[in-house]
């Protein structure tokens, strides 16, 4: 998706009609051509087609802006998520590969965002808005490991945090380094959601799961 404003920059000190979305927007299309980190304040207001005083109406700095944008990401990464797991129906199976095959495409198809999120440095609790959109997420992987272990026999069932992280980990070097949408994609031969899956079922026969649950 392109996030580079198309529309002729307006005159300084323009009055613009929604400023904190503009900013949003004018910030995710300089994320996409230069990097969570490498642009100024002033440069989003002028995307934005704003005067450089113009964004302190609701932004303090720079680095609030990003938190704005990386909790916005992890808004829609939640959505996207919990739409793929879809409460593991029909079956844990299918809804849990669905899950890893949401989580590349998210990171493929949103690259600003994805930057935002986890590349900016932006720390969690730079804002409640930030953490709460960011647990809300991480929450659809904890719910998918609590329904995968709940095959195995109590005694031998890992904590659902450590499996929800390994799995999370897992996702995230995939697309960081084989799902990009850019010229930092490494060559694979096969498809980035392949060799996912496939390290799922490594991963999952390794804790003891049933074939059926495992893959």
């Amino acid at each position: 998706m392109s996030w580079k404003r198309n529309e002729p920059e307006q005159p300084r000190g323009y009055h613009h009609g929604n400023l904190k979305e503009a900013l949003v927007r004018a910030a995710l299309g300089l994320i996409g051509e230069k990097g969570p980190n490498g642009f100024t304040f002033a440069e989003a207001a002028r995307m934005a087609g704003v005067s450089p005083a113009a964004p302190y109406r609701h932004y303090r700095d720079r680095d609030e802006l990003l938190a704005d944008v990386a909790a916005r990401g992890f808004a829609a990464f939640e959505d996207a998520l919990a739409k793929a797991w879809d409460e593991g129906r029909p079956d844990v199976e299918t809804a849990f590969h669905r899950l890893g095959r949401a989580y590349l495409a998210f990171a493929h198809d949103q690259p600003a965002f994805y930057s935002a999120m986890f590349e900016a440095g932006v720390p969690l609790d730079a804002s409640p808005e930030l953490r709460n959109a960011a647990e809300r997420a991480f929450q659809q992987l904890r719910q998918a490991a609590e329904t995968l272990i709940s095959a195995l026999p109590p005694g031998k069932r890992p904590p659902a945090l450590m499996m929800a992280l390994h799995i999370w980990a897992m996702s995230h070097g995939v697309a960081a380094l084989f799902g990009r949408a850019d010229g930092g994609r490494r060559p694979l031969p096969m498809s980035a959601s392949d060799l996912l899956e496939a390290g799922m079922l490594i991963y999952l026969k390794g804790l003891g799961l049933p074939p059926d649950k495992a893959g």
